[in-house]
């Protein structure tokens, strides 16, 4: 993407055009955090328009779902991204000064049909999931066609978090992606005719940091607080009668992996000295060896599970204590849905309309958490669970978050904007 490039001017989108829809991983199945909210927006999509599809697939696992995919696109384009491959091409970009993230996701084949696509079809709008594949935005012309762009979240702070709770070398080259990347995402802002933020202190963020004059929508994730609700008959996935305190999210995530050693170490002795008899869970998929080595008789690493909700229904508490985070904490979002008592950090509650004390717990320092916790367990803050239920039911559904969206594709209306 050059700086002089700008978005193509395009008529409005009527129903039944076509759109390009490129995610940086496969938008299905919908099973954490940034595939939750591009499957949504890939159903909004594929309601009123004609969907083209190009994706990468970072889990082998993943393949078996293309099918669905290609059910709700007319084309689908899916590339396979190897750990060990993205890494390879992330390392070559110290060598041109381009962003580690940028290089990871810059693959010939998904560029080649990129710009075939955008060459023999009247594709009305791309809509890019995440900067990483604005590279891709661009017609064998150079054109940068009318595009969207949904950052989520300002995914270079968090390269920032990184590099301060790091070591030589790699917090130099945690640093370095912080600043390449927020560049390379500020030049994409300017060119884009809309670019979404989870939230509207994400929004704010962007433009404190970079300084663009674009406009930047704020779009908060919903929850399916249909699926997630408690349900009779639901069995109890937790052995015996030991208060289960329950962290749900991808193990393999860095942010997640320093929330749960950090509970585990600091926090999680507190809650046991007033709780002998609790036991803390760790649910989600593809645990780092530094979570397995956590594991013992009153800390439970599930790894993979069919489906969560057993497992929220039935914690006692949930615990989200995140020192790295940016955006919106959908296990936040699916904890209250659940009406659970929900315990989390000031960088875990950022972007949620939610209160503290009234739906949910919030404490940073070991001593204090452990405390909302045990209180928690003694039976206190009883309507924490219904409470918080009720707030995503009002606020956070994915109908006002899908309508928004397409408002910000169509090109008809502008949606609510941030000016921060």
């Amino acid at each position: 993407m050059h700086a002089s490039m700008s978005a193509a001017a395009s008529p409005a989108l009527r129903d039944g055009d076509e759109v390009l829809l490129l995610c940086h991983r496969i938008p299905y199945p919908p099973d954490k955090g940034d595939k939750i909210r591009s499957y949504r927006w890939l159903t909004a999509l594929a309601q009123r328009y004609r969907v083209h599809l190009g994706a990468f697939v970072d889990d082998a696992r993943d393949w078996e779902h293309a099918e669905p995919l290609r059910r709700l696109c007319d084309e689908v384009c899916l590339r396979p991204l190897p750990p060990l491959r993205a890494r390879l091409r992330a390392l070559r970009a110290l060598l041109t000064g381009a962003p580690l993230t940028i290089a990871c996701y810059r693959d010939a084949a998904m560029a080649a049909w990129t710009r075939e696509l955008l060459a023999r079809r009247p594709v009305g709008c791309v809509v890019l999931y995440s900067s990483a594949m604005a590279q891709y935005a661009q017609t064998a012309e150079g054109v940068l066609p009318r595009h969207v762009i949904d950052y989520v979240d300002v995914d270079a702070d968090k390269w920032r978090q990184y590099a301060e709770r790091s070591r030589a070398p790699m917090a130099w080259l945690y640093a370095r992606e912080s600043r390449r990347l927020l560049a390379y995402d500020a030049q994409a802002a300017q060119a884009a005719c809309a670019s979404l933020f989870v939230s509207s202190p994400e929004a704010a963020l962007f433009r404190r940091l970079t300084g663009v004059t674009a406009p930047l929508t704020a779009l908060p994730n919903g929850v399916d607080h249909e699926f997630f609700a408690p349900a009779t008959g639901r069995g109890n996935p937790f052995a015996g009668d030991r208060p289960a305190i329950v962290f749900t999210g991808a193990m393999d995530y860095w942010a997640n992996v320093d929330a749960v050693r950090w509970f585990a170490t600091a926090v999680w002795p507190k809650v046991q000295a007033a709780a002998p008899a609790a036991r803390f869970c760790v649910v989600g998929a593809r645990p780092s060896g530094e979570v397995l080595a956590l594991a013992g008789d009153d800390i439970l690493v599930t790894g993979r599970v069919p489906d969560v909700r057993p497992y929220l229904q039935h914690a006692a508490a949930v615990v989200a204590p995140m020192r790295i985070a940016r955006g919106i904490q959908n296990k936040i979002l699916e904890g209250m849905a659940m009406a659970r008592p929900v315990v989390t950090t000031t960088m875990g509650l950022e972007g949620i309309e939610a209160v503290a004390g009234q739906h949910l717990l919030v404490a940073d320092e070991p001593v204090a958490m452990a405390e909302r916790i045990a209180a928690v367990l003694r039976g206190a803050h009883a309507g924490l669970g219904p409470a918080a239920r009720a707030l995503v039911s009002e606020r956070y559904n994915w109908s006002a978050a899908k309508a928004r969206f397409l408002d910000a594709v169509t090109g008809e209306s502008e949606p609510a904007q941030v000016d921060a």
